[in-house]
C-alpha cells in the first residue's frame, strides 16, 4: 500500500459490506489478504496466479510468521516455471503446497479455522508487487467460495503438477 493511504479508504469491514470492489494503484493484493486475516482470524489460504514475486513471498512469510495462517495452497502457471524455480528455496519455506497448471486466474480463498468464515478475492493482480491500477472483488458469499474451492480442488487433484511433492520425492531420493 502506498504511504499515507489506508485500506479503509477503499474497503469497509467484511461484516458491514459482504460484497465490495476496488480499482486503484494504491492497494496491493497482500494488503487485502492481511486485512481479511485481521477480521477472520487464523485461516487456510488457496491462491492462484500466473506468477509470484519474491516481494509477495516476503509479505506472506511475515503474515504466516505472525500466526495468522495455517496452510497455504498455491497454483501457478506452467509458463512461469523458471521464475518459480528460482524462488523455490524461499517458496518452500512459506507455502506448503505448490502446483503448476495451465492457469491465468488470480483468485484467493480464505477460510477461517476458528469460525469457518470464508472470503473470496478475485483480482486482476498477480501475486506480485506492481504500481499499476488493479481491480478486485472481495466477497463473503459462501456459494462463490464453494464454487471456486471446488474448481481449485479439481485443478490441484486432476490438472496440475504438484511441484512441492515432486521436489520432496527428489530430495528423499
Amino acid at each position: 500500500m502506498k504511504r499515507n493511504a489506508s485500506i479503509d479508504d477503499y474497503l469497509k469491514p467484511l461484516a458491514e459490506c459482504p460484497l465490495q470492489c476496488y480499482l486503484t494503484n494504491t492497494l496491493q493484493v497482500a494488503d487485502v489478504v492481511e486485512w481479511v486475516l485481521e477480521q477472520v482470524g487464523k485461516a487456510t489460504i488457496w491462491q492462484t496466479s500466473f506468477s509470484i514475486s519474491e516481494e509477495f513471498l516476503r509479505r506472506l512469510f511475515f503474515i504466516e510468521k505472525s500466526g495468522k495462517v495455517d496452510t497455504i495452497h498455491l497454483i501457478l502457471d506452467f509458463k512461469a516455471t523458471q521464475k518459480t524455480l528460482r524462488l523455490w528455496p524461499f517458496l518452500t519455506r512459506v507455502i506448503e503446497h505448490t502446483y503448476l497448471a495451465d492457469n491465468h486466474s488470480k483468485v484467493i480463498l480464505i477460510r477461517s479455522l476458528e469460525t469457518a468464515r470464508t472470503v473470496s478475492i478475485i483480482t486482476s493482480q498477480n501475486l506480485t508487487r506492481g504500481n499499476r491500477n488493479e481491480s478486485a472483488i472481495v466477497t463473503t458469499d459462501a456459494a462463490i467460495f464453494a464454487t471456486f474451492h471446488a474448481s481449485l480442488t479439481d485443478i490441484m487433484k486432476n490438472h496440475s503438477v504438484p511441484l512441492s511433492e515432486l521436489f520432496a520425492q527428489k530430495i528423499a531420493e
